[in-house]
């Protein structure tokens, strides 16, 4: 096959006829120097040797992806499953107490305050509406709920709610009787303080 230059005249010729010119082959490629190698210290750029090496974007996705699960993680624990608050006693009367839930079933009520009821100078401040997931201390608030009597209960504090723990971010976790010859005045006409007098 005769090559000939492209003219007008042979415009319509196929572009795959003309005669194979084979590329010149690439350089090998050199491999980059180890620390182990003295080279490895002969660059121009002296810092080129503690410049990390590039990495693909998948693995920083990879990166990305992993730190944004360990975050997820992370909030999820803080915000339903640590309490931000864990010893707290209060004092007062159980108002009420039922057992309401659709699929888990759990004790909800109210305690109110005996310090709301005595302090006549600052502003009440409302009641204590409660959750308690465990049956032994969900009896004793009805018990003395029956009986009249106040309470000591130990609550802790969460960020949220879980159907099985409660409806309420307060959770009582202990609740004893509490003695009332320490938190009611001693005038007080009460069964339990003979004379008013302790």
């Amino acid at each position: 096959m005769i090559f000939r230059p492209k003219t007008e005249d042979n415009e319509d010729e196929d572009y795959f006829n003309t005669p194979h010119q084979p590329e010149a082959p690439k350089p090998p490629k050199q491999p980059s120097p180890t620390p182990d190698d003295p080279k490895y210290y002969d660059i121009d750029d002296e810092w080129e040797h503690l410049r990390p090496a590039s990495r693909n974007w998948r693995y920083w996705l990879w990166i990305l992806a992993g730190a944004i699960i360990c975050a997820a993680f992370v909030a999820v624990y803080f915000r339903w499953f640590t309490p931000y608050s864990t010893l707290e006693t209060q004092y007062g009367y159980v108002e009420k107490i039922s057992r309401r839930g659709d699929l888990f079933k759990t004790f909800e009520g109210v305690i109110i305050p005996y310090k709301a009821i005595n302090d006549t100078v600052e502003p009440y401040t409302g009641d204590i509406v409660f959750s308690v997931a465990e049956d032994r201390v969900a009896a004793t608030l009805l018990r003395l709920q029956q009986a009249n009597l106040p309470a000591r209960v130990e609550i802790a504090r969460y960020h949220g709610a879980l159907p099985w723990r409660g409806e309420s971010k307060v959770v009582i976790v202990a609740a004893d009787t509490a003695d009332v010859t320490k938190i009611y005045p001693v005038t007080l006409n009460h069964p339990l303080i003979p004379n008013g007098k302790k």
